[in-house]
């Protein structure tokens, strides 16, 4: 009874009583999503059980059973690290991938992906494999993603090599990166319909600038038949970079952002 009137003489429930509930129960939610369909699953059915019994105890003189609640829980923490440090890897990285910590991870995010873009360029350039790779920056790239072939994969060397290589069905068009994850391969692109261009740019040249005339996105291409690397930004065609200038150039470009307030200039960069 007296556990009862102090139930029902509780002060009154404030706005930060409403908050710390929802918090609450918010990680709890976030929680069960995580260990969902996992053996963790299992381990917190077991974990439930074992707060019942426990609780059970206190209101009935069961003296066995709490001794020895008490006495295994002191252990139980360390099993669960041991069991399952994966799973709590998992949730920790899934905590820290939130929108609110994923914006100060962006511009680190970046330049990884500039480092793995320079790299493929490179390698693809002495090999004289012909290459296409967009970055989308503030406008939105979905209509050509669409027309590609999903995959939604993190950007790396390994992957974009891979891409291009003649032998795969995925070479022909172009791979195009979001939010730092190669979205799609073998995308169509508009061409440019700009005149004076150099006879010997081809396909891929001429879909670079096509698609930088229409939106502020960049585009890496190798030349198949030269091996030469260019930078499409705003219609212009900065060609015959090494990897290290592409890298220069990236870095401006998606985070420096010194292209996007850069006045119009010719669609080719004069040769050197």
């Amino acid at each position: 009874m007296n556990r009862l009137a102090e139930l029902l003489n509780r002060p009154e429930i404030t706005w930060w009583d409403v908050i710390d509930i929802l918090l609450v129960s918010l990680l709890i939610y976030e929680a069960l999503k995580l260990i969902r369909g996992t053996r963790a699953m299992q381990m917190a059915a077991g974990s439930v059980l074992v707060l019942v019994l426990f609780y059970m105890s206190q209101l009935f003189p069961l003296q066995t059973v709490a001794w020895l609640i008490r006495t295994v829980l002191v252990y139980v923490v360390f099993a669960v690290i041991v069991l399952f440090q994966s799973d709590i890897r998992r949730a920790l990285s899934h905590l820290g991938s939130a929108p609110f910590f994923r914006y100060f991870a962006r511009a680190e995010r970046a330049a990884e992906t500039i480092e793995e873009v320079a790299a493929a360029a490179g390698m693809l350039s002495k090999a004289k494999i012909g290459a296409l790779i967009v970055i989308e920056r503030e406008i939105g790239l979905r209509n050509y993603v669409e027309s590609g072939i999903p995959l939604d994969a993190e950007v790396s060397y390994d992957l974009l090599t891979t891409i291009f290589q003649p032998s795969t069905a995925l070479h022909d068009g172009a791979a195009i990166i979001q939010e730092n994850r190669v979205a799609a391969a073998a995308c169509f692109l508009p061409l440019t319909v700009s005149p004076g261009l150099d006879r010997d740019l081809g396909t891929r040249h001429r879909a670079a600038i096509g698609l930088t005339e229409e939106c502020d996105a960049v585009a890496v291409v190798v030349s198949e038949e030269r091996g030469e690397i260019s930078l499409a930004v705003r219609g212009r065609l900065h060609r015959r970079l090494s990897p290290e200038e592409l890298r220069g150039r990236l870095q401006a470009a998606l985070l420096q952002r010194q292209f996007v307030a850069a006045a119009p200039e010719p669609a080719v960069e004069p040769e050197r």
